[in-house]
């Protein structure tokens, strides 16, 4: 084979194998940056509103990861500071793409349009405040492949402190005392799923790999702030899904004093939320049959228990009527 021809074929092989990574679009130009591959296995959406170091750690943490077959959009829901995004833009890398809304969408909606802009078959809605371990891609990927068909993964979780410091608040504590019991992964289903969850959500919703065929069917509410994880978890589980829980480590869920969930505990807010889902859940699992799991519903006894807890936050913040609410959660129906 001449020079010429040596060149030209070495040329076909390094192109035909940046195609392979990267995928074939139009426009393709092998010397510049590259049209990402559309055919990776997981999608990592981030919706972005909060604090410029926790985003850019969380961003940086999905660069470290030991496997590369992963797509990362960031959504800005029109976060004031707009530095955060030019970062995320400068970063000049093609598996990174970022989008900044037009108008502030709130949690749920934003949710929302993550779940259009994915391609992939199984996609995570990662918190812009939390961290994956390297391993995660690479676990959850090995997950999927020993469970096809599952519906919603959990891998193991650790919770981190606002300086990203691994500690155990008591919620988190009783988190793991409901977490069902076993060794690696284990799938759950049925009336038995739907009677841990309603019992308390032990689960951590940024961390969750979702099959993103149920989230299209189920949507996110639009009449729920901060339960809506729970909501879709029990939706997709009425709905015959499986739930795989997994005990190997690979994200951080960063627990801190500004998060949704921690703002709209001691105002009762969450509560009533919570309650009013708790009732639904009951009339639907009564219908299918499943006592049990409607029984745990009636009771949720452990939102009662994390209710009480918020008590002195809402009596020294002089909070008459989140008083009124977190008592009426803790004692009433």
């Amino acid at each position: 084979m001449s020079a010429p021809a040596a060149r030209q074929n070495t040329s076909q092989h390094s192109r035909r194998g940046l195609e392979r990574s990267y995928g074939t679009c139009r426009g393709f130009v092998p010397a510049t940056r590259p049209c990402y591959r559309t055919w990776v296995t997981l999608d990592i959406m981030m919706p972005f509103y909060g604090r410029f170091d926790h985003f850019k750690a969380a961003v940086e943490s999905v660069l470290a990861q030991d496997d590369d077959d992963w797509r990362l959009v960031i959504v800005d829901d029109v976060y004031p500071d707009t530095a955060p995004g030019e970062w995320a833009k400068s970063l000049g890398d093609p598996r990174v793409e970022y989008i900044r809304n037009e108008e502030n969408l709130r949690p749920s909606r934003n949710y929302r349009k993550c779940v259009s802009l994915t391609r992939t078959e199984h996609v995570v809605i990662m918190g812009c405040d939390d961290l994956m371990r390297p391993g995660y891609v690479r676990r959850v990927k090995e997950i999927l492949a020993e469970n096809p068909g599952a519906d919603i993964v959990q891998p193991g979780v650790e919770v981190v402190d606002e300086a990203g410091r691994v500690h155990h608040p008591i919620g988190d504590r009783v988190k793991s005392w409901l977490r069902p019991s076993g060794r690696g992964a284990r799938a759950y289903s049925g009336e038995r799923l739907a009677r841990s969850l309603l019992g308390g959500n032990w689960t951590y919703f940024p961390s969750l790999v979702w099959k993103t065929e149920d989230l299209r069917k189920h949507k996110f509410r639009l009449d729920l702030d901060v339960v809506q994880d729970l909501a879709m978890l029990l939706d997709i589980t009425l709905d015959g899904g499986r739930l795989i829980v997994d005990d190997e480590v690979v994200f951080a869920y960063r627990r801190h004093a500004t998060s949704v969930s921690a703002v709209t505990g001691p105002d009762g807010s969450k509560f009533a939320q919570e309650r009013e889902l708790f009732m639904e859940f009951e009339r639907r699992c009564r219908a299918l049959g499943w006592g049990r799991a409607a029984g745990a519903a009636q009771r949720h006894w452990s939102s009662r228990l994390s209710a009480a807890t918020e008590l002195p936050a809402a009596l020294r913040s002089r909070n008459a009527a989140g008083r009124r609410s977190l008592l009426r959660h803790v004692f009433g129906r």
